[in-house]
């Protein structure tokens, strides 16, 4: 795999900006994929329900309540300016970064005959390949042949058509023609090098205000969450479908509350209290360098029985932006990226200790698959997988997270218990797309 199209930047950042914690929350929270702040070309409920519709995920209670027309008081609002220095006297450090990092963050649009959608993206090369998220340009799932144009910073717009699509790491490449504009690829930086307490800086288009910056720090390095896989129909669909199995729901007077079912997909993620809210998707978090380290997906909710939802509240997730890189360049290579496959049926085994029912101490190991990847490495039924890729797992779910994250044919070293001994056991993974 080549990536000599990426702008890389070798030098790393390690500058703190505290940020005050959140108001704690009482209960579990939920994962919500940040995504296009869509529209429906049927009316919008009012009251609570409107501001769901208009922001798409988030925490239900104690938010204020609008009342919509059809239209979206968002459309009328204006085009955002690309100035982002008036006193050079009281430049911040996330005041630069922003200078440097937004002309490589843009706005998509993303249409079908029945609804639409905002979200971003980060421009990668000179050649128009630009990187986003798969429930961004598939409009959560709908949609597997959408119209997407994309808004420059500088306000042009281009016509743009989809490269591929990872509904496993909830990314995807699009390609706009570069002739006539002049791009800015991001530069990137090395997320494998982040501590927690670094400056973070999400810019993107929330709510569809393109060139928007917040900040805050990188709050944890190793989060794993589950969101709803935003895998596309099977060819062209120009149904309207808000009620499908979705971390975000959109409902109208009168809609049937049927549900399809929809499949779950694990991911690694830095969890940052920069502002992130739906219009965020595939836009940047970057480091107080302005280089790319993350791309923004998901915000926490505290209830994911609300019916309500609301924006940020403090907990932003992003895609490390290693992993997505070379997802990426995957896509641009070959049209689609690999993915790690164990072969191993896993359970999160209970800690040995007094709180043995809310926390794990690994993934339990209850069955292999004969000729797969556990199998061959050695593994076997009654193992518990403590870490993998340098990485502490203490749930099953941590585990698919990392093995998906992995390339496919990629050796890691995984720890081993058995017993009372922790064994460091080479594995050599196999392919996603070959599994049964």
């Amino acid at each position: 795999m080549t990536d000599n199209h990426w702008n890389q930047s070798p030098t790393p950042q390690n500058q703190g900006n505290p940020h005050y914690g959140q108001p704690a929350h009482q209960q579990p929270a939920s994962f919500q994929p940040e995504p296009a702040r869509r529209k429906s070309n049927l009316p919008v409920v009012l009251g609570t329900a409107a501001l769901a519709a208009l922001i798409g995920a988030g925490v239900g209670g104690g938010v204020a309540t609008f009342a919509t027309s059809e239209t979206s008081p968002v459309a009328s609002l204006t085009s955002g300016s690309t100035r982002i220095v008036n006193n050079t006297d009281s430049v911040t450090t996330v005041t630069a970064a922003a200078e440097k990092a937004t002309p490589s963050v843009v706005t998509l649009g993303v249409t079908t005959p029945s609804e639409s959608g905002s979200g971003s993206g980060i421009i990668l090369d000179d050649r128009g390949h630009i990187l986003t998220n798969t429930h961004v340009v598939t409009l959560g799932g709908k949609a597997a042949k959408p119209t997407i144009e994309v808004k420059l910073s500088d306000g042009t717009v281009k016509s743009a058509t989809i490269v591929g699509t990872d509904p496993t790491s909830d990314l995807a490449v699009i390609k706009i023609d570069p002739a006539g504009v002049n791009l800015t690829p991001a530069s990137i930086g090395n997320s494998d090098e982040l501590n927690v307490g670094d400056t973070s800086v999400a810019i993107g288009a929330p709510l569809g205000l393109e060139n928007t910056v917040t900040d805050g720090i990188i709050s944890t390095l190793t989060r794993t969450i589950e969101v709803a896989s935003s895998e596309a129909p099977e060819g062209d669909t120009s149904n309207s479908l808000p009620n499908q199995a979705s971390p975000f729901q959109f409902e109208l007077p009168g809609q049937s509350q049927s549900q399809r079912p929809t499949s779950i997909i694990s991911l690694n993620v830095l969890q940052t209290d920069a502002a992130v809210n739906p219009g965020n998707s595939g836009g940047a978090l970057v480091n107080s360098n302005g280089e790319v380290i993350g791309v923004n997906v998901a915000i926490a909710s505290a209830d994911k029985s609300s019916t309500v939802t609301s924006g940020n509240i403090g907990v932003g997730f992003a895609i490390p932006i290693n992993y997505a890189k070379r997802v990426a360049q995957e896509i641009i290579d070959n049209g689609a990226a690999t993915h790690g496959y164990l072969g191993a049926s896993v359970s999160t085994s209970p800690a040995n200790n007094d709180s043995s029912e809310n926390f794990g101490d690994g993934a339990y190991i209850q069955a292999v698959v004969p000729g797969q990847a556990a199998e061959k490495s050695g593994l076997r039924e009654g193992d518990i997988i403590v870490s993998f890729d340098g990485r502490p797992i203490t749930e099953a779910t941590e585990l698919t997270a990392s093995v998906r994250q992995a390339a496919a044919g990629q050796t890691v070293t995984a720890g081993i218990l058995r017993g009372n001994t922790v064994e460091k056991v080479e594995i050599t993974l196999g392919n996603s797309a070959d599994a049964s």
